[in-house]
């Protein structure tokens, strides 16, 4: 019986979507970056412990699975305005959020889509981490030809098998930290597609459009194997704007380092959401997320990592709230749009209403 289990359970985990760990040349340079250090990627400022207390991990585990949920999901299904992304002239310098870190931007007349999930469950499993009634609006047939698919780090909340794989035929170029090219190159992706790079690189392309990789202060892994691929931040760079997209990471010295070396961004695509003071080392609490942006000089602030899973014990709508009130008086302006509704990138003025406020 436990041989059987133990067959079921190896076969369950070398599904496809689980991936594979990077071997031959892509293990070398994982191997030669300075930021691998004893066999896994480490922060620039080392966090060995993502927890803050004692607290065992199962016990944890069993709280979020099986403590009260009265707040953490929305009672009522997600507001949204689904925007027809294929009709859209592509020279407009235009966002919209899908929900989570899912963004569809449109950037110097190019297409860009950040880490999606169009799947009901962020989640090997069909019962844990299950998607808000109403957030999953957009599917890959909404969707364009992408020219740039970008993947901050391998988490499945980021990185979601089915979505890529429906998505694939319209995928272009993909922009993704060390390692993460392992999962694409299996899935059946062209090597000539994939910008693989470490920290502090520029994917330079065309001349007037790069895509740089930056760092970001969390963890990778899908399963028991933990940091075997890199986490990454990115700046979008054309002739006229400048945008940044956090991924997922804490609070570092790496904002001021980034504000210092690209001036000023249009736009920041911030981390603000699945927070908790045990793990604010690799996820922003609120008032980390505004001191975030104003140390990288944005103009103008969008909320990510929240509005459709609920993988922190923060009411739902807490990080719309708290993001509104530690924002005041800040030198930037935050954009609240619903899932679905388009922003223009550069503009000034935006009228947004609270959305979240009109929900239970």
């Amino acid at each position: 019986m436990l041989g059987l289990a133990a067959g079921s359970g190896g076969l369950f985990t070398h599904r496809p979507e689980f991936g594979r760990a990077p071997t031959g040349e892509r293990l070398a340079r994982i191997q030669a970056s300075p930021h691998y250090k004893n066999g896994q990627f480490q922060c620039l400022e080392p966090v060995e412990n993502i927890m803050d207390d004692d607290e065992n991990r199962f016990v944890a585990m069993y709280k979020f699975l099986f403590g009260d949920k009265s707040e953490i999901s929305p009672q009522q299904t997600m507001l949204s305005r689904k925007t027809d992304l294929k009709a859209l002239d592509v020279n407009e310098n235009i966002i919209v959020w899908m929900g989570h870190s899912t963004f569809y931007l449109q950037l110097g007349g190019r297409r860009i889509l950040t880490d999606p999930v169009f799947s009901n469950y962020a989640s090997p499993l069909f019962f844990i981490n299950k998607a808000f009634p109403g957030s999953n609006v957009y599917t890959a047939a909404d969707m364009p030809d992408i020219d740039v698919l970008v993947l901050s780090h391998d988490h499945w909340d980021h990185l979601d098998y089915p979505t890529i794989m429906s998505l694939k035929p319209k995928i272009r170029e993909i922009v993704c930290p060390l390692g993460v090219g392992e999962y694409f190159e299996q899935w059946g992706f062209a090597l000539k597609q994939l910008h693989e790079e470490d920290w502090f690189s520029e994917v330079k392309l065309a001349d007037d459009f790069s895509v740089h990789v930056l760092p970001s202060q969390h963890f990778s892994g899908r399963f028991l194997q933990r940091n075997a691929t890199e986490w990454a931040s990115f700046a979008f760079v054309t002739r006229n704007h400048r945008v940044f997209f956090s991924g997922d990471g804490g609070y570092g010295a790496h904002f001021k380092d980034i504000g210092r070396r690209f001036g000023k961004f249009d736009l920041a695509i911030m981390e603000n959401g699945q927070y908790n003071e045990r793990w604010h080392r690799i996820h922003l609490m609120p008032k980390e997320t505004v001191q975030a942006a104003e140390d990288i000089g944005a103009k103008t602030v969008i909320s990510a990592h929240s509005g459709k899973f609920a993988l922190a014990r923060h009411a739902w709508n807490a990080p719309y709230r708290a993001l509104v009130e530690e924002s005041r008086g800040r030198s930037y302006e935050v954009i609240t749009p619903q899932i679905g509704e388009l922003a223009y990138i550069g503009a000034n003025g935006h009228n947004f209403d609270h959305w979240w406020e009109k929900m239970k």
